[in-house]
C-alpha cells in the first residue's frame, strides 16, 4: 500500500483523514480538506473497548486488540480507495498508559501502515479544547472530554485555554473498580474536588465532548422533543442535564437497551459517564452545559493551521463552501451585503448571520419549485455547519424559507427557538434576498447598478437610467412585498442620480 504522509504536509484543499484511537472506540473521519470548517466527508466508528481492563490488568484488552487491528486494516484500505494521501493516527489514554501499548503502536505499524502518534494527557486536553473552540471560537467555561479511559479538563477564557487536567475517570475505570454507583460516585466527587481550580468557574458554561455524554444529549433532546436533531452546540440548562443524567445513572441494562436513542454498545458504560455528568453539574452548577460534535480530531486538524485561518468565522467559512458547492455562481457573499442598507439598525451579530443567510440564498435551486421553500428550510436546519447555536439555525432556515417564496410565516416547531423580533427580522431578510436575486438573476455585478434603502415610509428601490431595464413586474412585486413586512410603502425610482439620492 501506498505510503501515507502526515496531514501536516498537504495543502489546505487536499483531502486528508484523521483516526482517533481511544480506549473505547476507534473512528475514521475523511475531510475534503484540512481548512477552516472544513467538512467530513466519510465517518467510521468501531467500539473495540482497548482499555477495558487497563485499570485491573495494565495491559489492553485482547479481543479488542484482535478488533482494532482488524479494523485498522480496513481503515487503511479505504483511505487507498478514496485517494487519500495524507493522515494521522492518534492514540489516546489506553495505548499511552498500558504496559504494552508500544507493542500495539508496532503492530499497527508493520499490519496497516500507520505510524500511531501516542497523545500524552496535557495534550489530548489541549487537543480537545482546541477543537471545542475551533467549532465555538467564544466558548467560556471548562471543556470536559470523556472517554473510555479518562476524562480531560480544560478551563476556557474568552476563547483561551487555561488550567488543563487529565483524571482517571472513564467508565471503563470505574467499571473495573467493581463499586455501586454510590461509591463510584464519591470516588468521581472527591477526585473533582481535588482539583481546586475548578471552584473558579463555577456557574458559568460547561462543554461536553465524547461519544457517551452525545448519547446523553441524543436522550435529553428525545425526552424534551427538541426541534432540532443536531448534537453540536445543542445547550441546556445544568440542573436539567443534571437530572437526566442521575436518571440515566440509576437505570439498569434493560432500560437502557429500550432506549432507542442509545446505541447497544453504549449500554454498558453510559450509566458511569452518566455519573461522571452528574457530579460535575453538581460541582460545577454550570449555567447550561453545551454539546460539542468536535473534539480531538477536529483540534488537531485546527491547531496545524495557519494562524491567520484559525481566526476565520467557523460559520462564515462553512456557508461560503456551500455557496462554492451548491450555489450557481458561487459568489453569493455580495447579496449579503447589498440588503445590508435595509438593516441599519441591526446588532452585529445579526449582521453576520445577514451575510451568512446570502451565503446560503442560492443552495437549494436545483429543487422541485413546489418543494423548494420547504427544503431549504429544513436542510438549513440540518445542514453541516458549526459556529452556530441552534436558536441561530431557525434564524437561517426562516430566512431561507422567505428568500424561495414559502408564504407567510412557516410553521414548524423549530421557530418555537426564535422570539417574535428575531422571526420577523429573518424573514424580512430571506425577503430582500428573494428581490436581490429576481432583480440580479443571481449575477452580483447587476447589484452594484442598483442600491436599496429604508426610511420612515418606504423601501426604495434606485436604478440609473441606463439599468432601468432592470425594472420590471416581478422586481416591483418583490419591492412591495419587503415593504409590506416592514409595514411601510415600496417604490422603484429610475433616475441617472439615483446613488445620491438613496444615499
Amino acid at each position: 500500500m501506498r505510503d501515507l504522509k502526515p496531514v501536516a504536509a498537504a495543502d489546505l484543499n487536499d483531502r486528508v483523514a484523521v483516526i482517533d484511537i481511544g480506549s473505547n472506540s476507534i473512528r475514521l473521519v475523511v475531510y475534503e480538506g484540512r481548512d477552516r470548517a472544513t467538512l467530513p466527508i466519510y465517518n467510521e466508528k468501531v467500539l473495540c473497548g482497548l482499555g477495558r481492563d487497563l485499570a485491573r490488568t495494565g495491559t489492553l484488552h485482547a479481543e479488542g486488540v484482535a478488533r482494532a487491528l482488524e479494523n485498522l486494516v480496513r481503515f487503511r484500505h479505504v483511505l487507498q480507495g478514496m485517494g487519500v494521501q495524507y493522515a494521522d493516527a492518534l492514540a489516546t489514554a489506553a495505548v499511552r498508559e498500558a504496559s504494552d501499548g508500544q507493542a500495539f503502536a508496532q503492530a499497527v505499524a508493520e499490519r496497516c501502515g500507520l505510524d500511531l502518534i501516542v497523545v500524552s494527557g496535557a495534550e489530548e486536553a489541549r487537543l480537545s479544547a482546541l477543537g471545542v473552540l475551533a467549532g465555538t471560537p467564544d466558548a467560556d467555561g471548562v471543556m470536559g472530554d470523556l472517554g473510555g479511559g479518562s476524562l480531560e479538563l480544560v478551563g476556557l477564557r474568552d476563547g483561551r485555554l487555561e488550567e488543563h487536567v487529565t483524571l482517571p475517570l472513564g467508565p471503563f475505570r470505574l467499571m473495573a473498580m467493581k463499586n455501586s454507583a454510590p461509591k463510584a460516585r464519591e470516588i468521581v466527587r472527591s477526585t473533582l474536588e481535588a482539583e481546586s481550580w475548578l471552584e473558579g468557574y463555577r456557574n458559568r458554561r460547561f462543554y461536553a465532548v465524547g461519544g457517551a455524554w452525545r448519547s446523553i444529549a441524543k436522550v435529553d433532546i428525545a425526552v424534551r422533543q427538541h426541534p432540532i436533531h443536531v448534537i453540536h452546540q445543542y445547550l441546556v440548562g445544568g440542573d436539567d442535564i443534571g437530572r437526566v443524567s442521575g436518571l440515566l445513572a440509576r437505570q439498569g441494562k434493560s432500560s437502557l437497551q429500550s432506549m432507542a436513542e442509545v446505541s447497544k454498545r453504549r449500554v454498558e458504560t453510559l450509566p458511569w459517564a452518566a455519573v461522571v455528568m452528574e457530579q460535575i453539574v453538581d460541582l460545577l452548577a454550570p449555567e447550561s452545559v453545551v454539546f460539542s460534535a468536535f473534539g480531538l480530531r477536529e483540534g488537531h486538524l485546527y491547531d496545524l493551521l495557519p494562524q491567520e485561518r484559525q481566526q476565520v468565522d467557523p460559520l462564515v467559512a462553512g456557508a461560503t463552501d456551500f455557496d462554492r458547492r451548491h450555489g450557481r455562481t458561487g459568489r453569493m457573499s455580495a447579496l449579503g451585503k447589498w440588503i445590508g442598507s435595509v438593516f441599519a439598525d441591526e446588532t452585529a451579530d445579526h449582521a453576520r448571520l445577514r451575510y451568512v443567510a446570502g451565503l446560503l440564498s442560492d443552495g437549494f435551486w436545483g429543487e422541485h419549485p413546489d418543494h423548494r421553500a420547504e427544503h431549504a428550510f429544513l436542510g438549513v436546519l440540518r445542514m453541516q455547519l458549526t459556529g452556530v447555536t441552534h436558536p441561530q439555525r431557525a434564524f437561517l432556515a426562516a430566512a431561507t424559507f422567505a428568500r424561495y417564496g414559502g408564504h407567510n410565516t412557516p410553521d414548524y416547531p423549530a421557530l418555537a427557538l426564535l422570539d417574535s423580533d428575531d422571526l420577523t427580522r429573518a424573514l424580512r431578510i430571506g425577503l430582500a434576498l428573494r428581490l436581490a436575486h429576481t432583480l440580479s438573476g443571481g449575477v452580483p455585478e447587476l447589484l452594484d447598478k442598483a442600491v436599496l434603502t429604508r426610511t420612515e415610509w418606504e423601501v426604495r428601490l434606485a436604478l440609473g437610467r441606463e439599468v432601468a431595464w432592470l425594472a420590471g413586474d416581478a422586481v416591483q412585486r418583490r419591492v412591495e412585498a419587503l415593504a409590506r413586512a416592514f409595514g411601510l410603502a415600496g417604490r422603484i425610482v429610475v433616475d441617472e442620480s439615483h446613488r445620491e439620492v438613496a444615499e
